[in-house]
């Protein structure tokens, strides 16, 4: 009498709890925020520095904003605040919605199916590298929510992957200092030129993802 093979269960399906809908809502208040940002970052970044970095935190808005003075308490702070913010809501809509978040960062947000895999992978081979290298990847945050990342080690390699962003950003924006202040003064002269491309660019893109 031959042994028994033992079969192993099937995992149970995934059950999205109560609160996914938030994480989506808080979701989409963060694009609508980049996107304002992308369309008056020409303006604002001279006379809003601050609350340009509210908007959006993406390392050329982190560079300009210093040239154009924004203090170093402010900067840290906002700048941790909104990288972190937007990595811990993507790292929720991961946990809430796993197997249809890479489809809906493939047909909404431009991403290749091409780049989602190579992320997968990186996250097999070397997790504790990935996040901090990409802290302010949606797409990372979202893959470190469907791969249950627990709690205390990522933020604990988040904190430490914003830290070396800002600090790179700072030390970017000091070296190069002259040529930004220069671009500065070149946006000052013709800001509502580059906000008028700014606001068709913004058009462009989405819509062409929104056909997609």
């Amino acid at each position: 009498m031959s042994d028994a093979v033992a079969v192993e269960p099937e995992p149970a399906p995934h059950v999205r709890p109560n609160w996914a809908p938030l994480t989506l809502a808080a979701f989409v208040a963060l694009v609508i925020c980049s996107n304002i940002a992308s369309a008056v970052w020409a303006r604002w970044v001279n006379t809003n520095p601050e609350g340009l970095l509210l908007l959006s935190s993406r390392n050329r808005y982190l560079a300009l904003t210093l040239a154009a003075g924004v203090s170093l308490p402010f900067y840290v702070a906002i700048g941790f605040l909104r990288i972190g913010s937007a990595f811990i809501v993507c790292h929720l809509v991961g946990r809430a919605y796993r197997d249809d978040v890479a489809g809906w960062f493939t047909k909404y947000l431009g991403m290749t199916k091409e780049s989602i895999f190579a992320f997968e992978r990186g996250f097999d081979k070397a997790e504790w590298a990935l996040i901090p290298f990409f802290a302010g990847s949606n797409i990372v945050a979202a893959l470190s929510g469907v791969r249950q990342t627990p709690p205390v080690k990522l933020v604990t390699l988040l904190a430490i992957g914003i830290a070396g962003r800002l600090a790179l950003m700072w030390w970017l924006a000091r070296t190069f200092e002259d040529q930004l202040v220069d671009f500065l003064g070149f946006l000052q002269r013709y800001q509502w030129w580059a906000v008028g491309i700014s606001v068709g660019l913004v058009l462009l893109v989405n819509g062409r993802n929104l056909r997609r």
